[in-house]
């Protein structure tokens, strides 16, 4: 950072929202995005809901091998 930053009008928390949720974005490669998107249209759904569900079946495997 450079020392010529001047914060002393800053605000601290000026922008915190208490229970705000936070969308982490999350980024495919090409080939992941289409074959997902081929897969979301036929069974007509949304790419996050399918994303949502694959992730979910994922973590639970991942949670009952440990």
């Amino acid at each position: 950072m450079r020392r010529e930053y001047d914060f002393s009008k800053g605000v601290r928390g000026k922008f915190f929202r208490k229970g705000a949720e936070l969308n982490l974005p999350i980024y495919l490669d090409n080939a992941t995005r289409r074959r997902l998107e081929r897969i979301a249209k036929r069974s007509g759904k949304p790419v996050t809901e399918l994303v949502n569900q694959l992730l979910k079946k994922d973590v639970e495997l991942l949670e009952a091998l440990t």
